[in-house]
Formats: structure tokens, sequence, C-alpha cells
């Protein structure tokens, strides 16, 4: 049995089952319309979104404008394994991303787990993308006197929750007290976000074509909103004299570009990561890519390079024209800026509430076009119901996933909230990363063709196990008690430990998460020491795993339990259905 779960599929079937020859692929065949441009415009579409919006204020206040040296770092984590993407897709042009490397690199099981774990990414992360779009659309009407009343315009839970934690905000407490009561139930629902993910589902039914030209003009309005945000923002920082911001003092005084540390800058690591989360997506893509053995990698870089620039002249005009502690608790620092205790641009907040309701559009669009397809290329190899591969005669899209992936993002919108859904996303996603770089040590070198990417190979035997030792001295010269610390059980807090009085559940945990990482550090280096491994998908393990120890206990709690689900799911149908294991 254990050989049988780990069974692979030949990169030559998967290639012809995601045929676009209307013969070969048995009529299975998406449209292939798009280009480097559409592609790219895909990635930014995912990457500049909620992330940035939503998140830009805490990874600011955290970590000042050093936070900008943070984004090139995880930038750069992200671009090994863009790189690691582009490997495989240049390989397996097809429908699937991530899970159908797995499948090609580590197995049957392994797919199908990270097939589970991507639809937290795509489905349960475009719950919250949804709220999100709601919050600032319904900020959008109220500058143009449209009240929609908050019971409306917010979840059930968040409420609930707002009521019984004796929470501040009015707006979730009127909806709470403002609701209508039917049958003892009150009727709170956030209507924005359901009609939205409504909205997207049917663009994303109707076909990747129309998809593709909205996705687009969306971009562009964008990035045009976005560069004047820069523009406007960075000359009144210059006009006004504000660039003594960027060397802020800290609590002793001394003027720094990090006043809080390299580790304040750290603690931002969760939320500067959301800020990128999606470039992946436009790996899904692959079956409806002109070219996509050319044109997906590029597609990918592209849009990671542009948005990391975007992300780093934004933080620069955030931290000049405010100061990075004045952006505790703001969860919308670009339109923060342009009030009138701050820069004073009134008629600025306008156009930011419009860029951030075309910024999550083009985010829901992205993710919601990656779901069904991620269920299609299952449902090819068996592990999922036949149904999901059916496409529309007519459209050309995945139809019954797509009408699925809604139901997914929409009845949950009913009954969950913000701070649930999140937890899931970027736990979910780091995972798939360390699959997809780890399967490209896997997977047999290949002849360099022309025309398509080739993920170049630099030889890791030396240099990556010197890496990790390098990292490791540098940690313990930073701090001596640095690896005792993982170790060690903390008290301090704790007052029976002030008196004297330790019980067992006093006691803190050592850190797991970060102890793994190390051990797996080292044996990765021995591994690549004496397997020769190239160096670039050894820094995308490693940097995405790294990122992974910054998740909470709660985090691997709701992640394992996910897992687990899926993994019953799979040994009841999709172990027995598999076409592996029928053609056995």
């Amino acid at each position: 049995m254990s050989s049988s779960l780990f069974r692979r599929k030949n990169i030559a079937n998967i290639m012809a089952e995601g045929s676009d020859d209307p013969h070969g692929g048995g009529g299975h065949s998406l449209k292939r319309v798009l280009t480097v441009k559409d592609l790219t415009f895909f990635g930014i579409a995912a990457i500049l979104g909620a992330g940035s919006f939503s998140s830009l204020g805490y990874a600011v206040f955290h970590g000042g404008p050093g936070v900008v040296i943070l984004f090139v770092i995880t930038a750069i984590a992200c671009g090994f394994t863009a790189l690691c993407y582009s490997e495989f897709a240049s390989r397996i042009p097809v429908a699937g991303s991530a899970y159908t490397y797995a499948y090609a690199s580590f197995g049957e099981l392994f797919a199908w787990i990270i097939g589970w774990a991507l639809i937290m990414e795509y489905s349960i992360g475009n719950i919250y993308v949804a709220y999100s779009w709601s919050d600032y659309f319904t900020s959008l009407l109220e500058k143009l006197h449209v009240h929609i009343p908050a019971y409306l315009s917010t979840s059930y839970m968040e409420a609930k929750h707002a009521v019984e934690g004796g929470s501040s905000n009015a707006e979730e407490l009127a909806a709470w007290n403002n609701a209508p009561i039917v049958g003892g139930i009150r009727m709170i629902l956030d209507l924005p976000a359901l009609v939205i993910n409504f909205l997207i589902t049917y663009l994303v039914y109707r076909g990747i074509k129309e998809s593709r030209n909205f996705s687009n003009v969306m971009v562009i309005l964008k990035m045009a909103v976005v560069a004047l945000i820069i523009l406007v923002g960075g000359y009144l920082v210059f006009a006004n004299g504000l660039t003594a911001n960027w060397m802020p003092a800290n609590d002793e005084g001394v003027k720094s570009f990090m006043p809080n540390g390299f580790s304040g800058v750290m603690m931002a690591v969760a939320s500067v990561f959301f800020a990128y989360i999606g470039f992946d997506a436009v790996s899904v893509l692959a079956e409806e890519s002109k070219n996509p053995q050319r044109d997906l990698p590029k597609g990918m870089m592209l849009s990671l390079v542009i948005c990391t620039v975007i992300y780093i002249l934004l933080t620069l005009v955030l931290t000049g024209a405010v100061n990075y502690r004045n952006f505790e608790g703001v969860g919308d620092p670009l339109a923060f800026i342009f009030e009138k205790q701050n820069l004073n641009v009134g008629w600025m907040q306008l156009f930011v509430a419009v860029i951030a309701v075309v910024a999550m559009t083009s985010v829901l669009l992205v993710f919601q076009m990656g779901q069904p397809r991620m269920w299609m290329s299952m449902s090819r190899d068996g592990l999922m119901p036949p149904v999901f591969q059916k496409i529309h005669p007519k459209y050309k899209t995945p139809s019954f996933a797509t009408i699925v992936t809604g139901l997914v993002v929409g009845v949950p919108i009913l009954f969950t909230d913000k701070t649930f859904v999140l937890d899931f996303t970027s736990i979910a996603t780091l995972f798939a990363f360390v699959l997809v770089c780890g399967g490209v040590l896997l997977i047999p070198a290949k002849e360099k063709l022309h025309g398509r990417f080739h993920l170049p190979y630099i030889n890791g035997q030396f240099i990556f196990p010197l890496i990790v030792i390098g990292s490791m001295v540098i940690a313990y010269m930073l701090s001596k008690n640095y690896f005792t610390d993982m170790f060690n059980f903390d008290f301090s807090g704790n007052p029976d430990y002030v008196s004297g009085k330790k019980t067992f559940m006093d006691v803190a945990t050592p850190n797991i998460s970060l102890i793994i990482f190390w051990i797996c550090a080292l044996l990765l280096a021995m591994a690549s020491f004496v397997k020769k491994y190239s160096l670039i998908p050894l820094m995308g393990v490693i940097t995405c795993m790294y990122l992974l120890t910054g998740m909470t206990k709660s985090n691997w709690l709701w992640f394992i339990g996910w897992l687990l689900l899926g993994i019953m799911i799979y040994f009841l149908y999709g172990y027995r259905k598999s076409k592996l294991a029928t053609a056995a």
C-alpha cells in the first residue's frame, strides 16, 4: 500500500491530458488566449490587493521605514519560489499548478495534500478578500453619501464577537443592536460580500477572455491610482520637508532607518508575506496560455518585480508622510496619510477608496479562476468526481467546478469572520511553496530547448551548507541565547514563578517550529553536499520554511485539522477511484 500512496504521474501523460488538441484532449481542453501581458496583469491583480491595502499599516508601525528591507527579503524568497514554479510550468504547461507538479515529483498522496491545502489559499482566502472588498465598498458609498445599514455590511460572527468581547467598534455593535430579529435570530449578513462573490463567479463562468479583459482594465485603473498616490504623496513629502520621518527617533532618542532594530522589522513578516500571496495563481492558467513554456515564467517574474517596486515606493511615501508610530491600528494607511491631520488632501481620499475597491475586485477574480482549475485537474486524475472536469460547451470554462467554488466562498460568508478565515491562508500557501521548491530537487534534469524557460543549475554542494552554518553563526552572534531559548522553559511572565510555585501547566513549550526548521536546514545541507542539489530550489525551500516558523500554534492546529479531513476524504474516495489505481 505504501508504494501505491506515492505513485507518480508520468509527465508525458500529464501533457497529453492537458492537450489543446480537441481530439487528443477528449473535448476537455481550455482556450489558449493568454499572452505575457495578460499573465503579468493577472499576477499584479492577485498580488496588489487585499494584503497590500490592509496589512501595510501594521508592517510600517512595527518596522518603520526599514520595512522596505523586509519587502526586498520577502520578494527574494518569493522569487526563488517563482523560479521553481517556472521550471515546473515549462515542463508541465497544464492547469493544476502546484498540485500537478507534486503529482509528478512526490506522488499521489502529496499531490492530494497540496491540492487540498491550496483550496485554503484560493477559496477560503477569497472569503477574506470578499469581506475586505465589502469594507472598502461600504466606505466608498459613505463618501458618496449612500448608507448601507450596519447589519447588512457586517458578518454575523463579527457582530456577535464584538458584543461578547466588549468591543468599542460602533459599527459592529450597531449591527447587533439594530438588526431585525426573525424567529429569535438576528438577521445580520455581509450583503456586499455575497453580491460581489456572485458577480465574480458569474464572470469566471462566462469565459477566460471576458475575465482577462475585465482583469486588464482593473489592473490599469489600479496602477494609475497607485502611481497618483506615489506621485502626490512623494511630492508633498519633499515639498513639506518631511524627509526627516525616514530617520525617526527610537525610544532612546537615536535616529535610525530601523527605529525598532531588525527585530522590529522582522515582526512584520506575516503581514508583508500576505501582501505577496497570489503570484503563484498565475501558474494555474498554464493551459490557457498561448505559449506557457515561455510566457508563464515571464509573467510571474515580471509581476513579482513590478509589485515589489510599488510596495517599496508606497512604504517610503507612507513613512515619509507620517511618523511610523502613528500607524498603530490603522487599517487603511493609503487613505490615512491624506487625512486632515496629515497631508490634508481630501480629494485623494476618494481616489484611494476607488483603488481599494478595484484592487479587491481583481484579486477576487484571479483567485476565483484558480480554484475551479485546481478541482478540474484533480478530477481528471480520478481524485474527485468526474463532474468537476466538465467543460461548458459554449464558454469553454470548468462550469460545474466554478459554481461549486462560488458556493464554497459564498456560503461561509454567512457564518464566519475575517479573523477565522485569514488564519488559514498564509500557512497553506507557504506549505505549497515548500513542496514546489522541494519537488524541483526530485525531478530529473531536462535538455535545454530554445524558447523554453530553464532553471539555471548552481551547484549547492558547498555553498548551501556554508549558508546554513553561516546563518547559525550570525544568529548566535546576534543573540547568545538564540538556540538555548528554543528549548528553554519560560516562567518569567507567570506570578507563581516569581513566588517560587511552579506547576506543569505554567511551563511554556519549546519553539517546536523553529527547532524543526533548523533540523531540516541541517539535513538539507547534508543532502545537498552528497547529492549536489541545485542552489535555487534549496534556497526556496529554506526561506519558505523559515517564514513558516512565524505561524502561531493556532494556525498549525487549524491547518493540521484541515489536512486530516482531506486525507480522510482521499482514502474514502480518491485512493480507490484514482486513474493510477484503476490502471494498475
